[in-house]
């Protein structure tokens, strides 16, 4: 049975990490928030997936530093992009419930208020 070579598993794993990150970026500008939400799924399995290999020096190595370093401000940006979409998205809600709460007591107060 051959060795079973766990730096390179962690070098595979994390280069998929990246590429994802990469990936949810890029999509974090549009607003398909199903394959978004896919591809955070994603990376979260791929998490698992690094936490679960055995004990290895791959994470202090200067090609994990130097994707870690630049993951970190792709990281950021998504996670500003992604407030910004909940924000626009809560206040829109709320604009629309607004105009529902509204309707609602109209048609409460000229329908339903009559005298016959």
């Amino acid at each position: 049975m051959p060795e079973r070579n766990v730096l390179q598993e962690a070098r595979v794993l994390w280069q998929k990490y990246f590429t994802l990150t990469k990936e949810l970026l890029k999509f974090s500008d549009q607003r398909d928030t199903e394959l978004f939400m896919e591809i955070v799924n994603q990376r979260e399995r791929l998490v698992e997936m690094i936490k679960a290999l055995p004990p290895n020096d791959y994470r202090e190595s200067e090609e994990c530093k130097q994707m870690i370093a630049q993951m970190i401000p792709m990281d950021k940006q998504i996670i500003y992009r992604a407030k910004a979409w909940l924000n626009k998205s809560r206040r829109q809600n709320s604009a629309v419930r607004s105009y529902d709460l509204i309707e609602s007591a109209e048609l409460r107060g000229t329908v339903f208020n009559k005298r016959y």
